[in-house]
């Protein structure tokens, strides 16, 4: 399916057909790379090591080669594993995850069984959450019989454990909907939600992340029309959306187009995405082509090792505090 969007970067750029292209003075400087437009309609190419909580049983036991002379301390790294993959039914999968803040910090989250996952780090999620609070997002806006009542709708994509959303529900999220492929995801994310005593406050749906982004209505990731509602799972678009895929197994212009042209997102909806520094540096501003007026623009663009966090206000009204666009975080990484 052809990307329905436009990337500009401070230069101008257009679509051709359907295809992305851009425009650009000889003059222009730091602006969008040129290989961007490419990078993100191909799979990257970005291998990571598996982080600790997905390891195998032998890990701390296995034996070294004869060659080898152990000399104390632990043993080798464990197997690398590709994330998102299904695992082997005779490795286990400890989980590590905690809740770093709010009503439920360090409440220990269960992981899938079958499936290896590569969760957003710790300091990544400390970090993500800061700033996500102080453009407000979860401040109460009411208070009905003693209980802040909280704005909040939070739809994360590429749920896996489901740690990001339940960090949010923590911090004061008034619902959240998680999305993920994997049966075995939905139903860690049910154990969590269990864990945390929140089912009323999370869905789960068992689906791909594009159908949940291009037709969220035939899935119920939203169940009524327009951008406002009151009901309890309703409501129209996400005031948060945060993507976390697994690298390798997603094409980004897919994921973008997806967004773009949602009707999860809705004025000054904030969008999370995380990616590999192989893909290069999004670009600042992302244009709906066959929506005119709706775009992405860039509030912060940060590198965590490896990760890069980027965030986007979906047409901003200027009634978000704190959500300051910063072009200059969009041009090198």
């Amino acid at each position: 399916m052809p990307s329905q969007f436009t990337v500009n970067g401070g230069c101008r750029s257009r679509s051709r057909g359907g295809v992305l292209s851009m425009k650009r003075s000889p003059t222009d400087k730091d602006r969008v790379d040129d290989n961007i437009i490419k990078k993100l309609q191909e799979p990257v190419q970005a291998k990571r090591p598996m982080l600790g909580h997905v390891v195998p049983k032998a890990s701390r036991s296995r034996v070294l080669p004869k060659n080898v002379k152990k000399s104390g301390g632990s043993s080798r790294s464990p197997i690398l594993r590709p994330q998102g993959r299904t695992r082997d039914t005779n490795l286990n999968n400890p989980s590590n995850l905690r809740i770093i803040g709010g009503t439920f910090k360090g409440r220990r989250l269960s992981s899938p069984t079958s499936v290896y996952l590569r969760p957003m780090m710790g300091k990544v999620r400390s970090a993500v959450f800061s700033t996500l609070t102080s453009f407000g997002l979860f401040e109460a806006v009411a208070e009905i019989e003693s209980d802040a009542v909280r704005k909040v709708r939070h739809l994360d994509v590429f749920a896996g454990s489901g740690s990001v959303g339940l960090e949010s529900l923590s911090r004061g999220a008034r619902e959240v909907t998680f999305v993920d492929l994997a049966k075995d995801c939905c139903e860690a994310v049910q154990r969590n939600l269990n864990i945390c005593g929140v089912e009323g406050r999370g869905r789960v749906v068992n689906c791909d992340a594009l159908v949940a982004l291009r037709d969220p209505h035939s899935v119920g990731v939203m169940t009524t029309s327009g951008s406002t509602g009151d009901d309890v799972w309703g409501g129209g678009a996400y005031d948060l959306i945060t993507v976390c895929p697994p690298y390798e197994e997603v094409v980004y212009a897919d994921l973008l187009d997806a967004l773009l042209n949602s009707d999860c997102c809705k004025e000054d909806t904030i969008v999370l995405l995380e990616y590999p520094v192989e893909l290069g540096c999004l670009p600042h501003v992302l244009e709906a082509n066959n929506n005119p007026g709706k775009k992405m623009l860039g509030l912060r663009n940060r590198k965590y090792g490896r990760t890069v966090i980027a965030m986007y206000i979906v047409s901003p009204s200027g009634r978000v505090p704190g959500a300051d666009i910063r072009p200059e975080e969009f041009v090198n990484l």
